[in-house]
């Protein structure tokens, strides 16, 4: 079905056509969400809130024992049922009673310690590994709704913070204070698998890894962001 052109169609003929199409998707057993809209349509479905226009990620909940081998029969088959439907579609399989059990477990290291002993308890083939999927599934749910994170490191804490993808400097920095959008010179950015790797900001800095970008600099997911602006008499931040 084609995007609606809206120029010199009033309000009520535009919603009308966006509520048309929509029933022709639901009808075609096609996911809205999914589906090419134009700017003016967005603005009609950003107004209806429906909830068949909302991006989805499916949870498939399964027994421990078959999250653990990595095996569900039913797995497959809602793979291609959800795809036949939209190409894009987010599937992410957990088990809820081993989530359960590393819940109550409390401790990182007493949940890694469980995990790790796993694969030989339960007999697995070797080299197998079993992770919590709730990380996973995070960011599942960064990719359905198109957002990154950054970061910000102080003296006396460090930050993440959630944007939506292609947001450039000034307005992640908005994120945090208008200022930093509004008074913006510039953004000093490396990124954390740098700072993993060489222990310190300092040693970043030392390896000629930290990056001086513009306003019309459009944020990575990862990046650890050092903001500057000129408010209140040139002060930078």
């Amino acid at each position: 079905m084609g995007i609606i052109q809206a120029a010199g169609d009033n309000p009520t003929s535009v919603k009308r056509k966006v509520n048309l199409k929509i029933e022709g998707l639901l009808k075609e057993k096609k996911d809205p969400f999914a589906q090419s809209w134009s700017p003016r349509e967005v603005e009609v479905l950003n107004e209806l809130q429906l909830l068949s226009c909302k991006p989805v990620v499916y949870l498939l909940n399964m027994s421990e024992a078959d999250y653990r081998k990595k095996k569900n029969k039913f797995v497959t088959k809602i793979q291609e049922r959800t795809t036949a439907r939209n190409e894009t579609a987010h599937i992410a399989p957990y088990s809820a009673k081993l989530e359960a059990t590393l819940l109550e477990l409390g401790s990182a290291d007493a949940r890694d310690a469980y995990l790790g002993e796993l694969p030989s308890k339960c007999k697995l083939p070797e080299g197998s590994v079993v992770e919590s999927a709730l990380d996973k599934t995070i960011k599942t749910g960064y990719k359905a709704l198109n957002l990154c994170h950054f970061s910000t490191c102080g003296a006396d804490e460090a930050r993440c913070w959630t944007v939506r993808k292609y947001t450039k400097a000034p307005d992640a920095g908005a994120v945090i204070h208008s200022d930093f959008r509004d008074y913006f010179i510039c953004a000093e950015v490396y990124t954390y698998k740098d700072l993993k790797k060489l222990g310190s900001e300092a040693e970043v800095e030392a390896a000629g890894k930290v990056r001086t970008e513009g306003r019309n600099y459009v944020v990575e997911d990862g990046d650890v962001i050092f903001f500057k602006n000129n408010s209140r008499g040139g002060k930078k931040k």
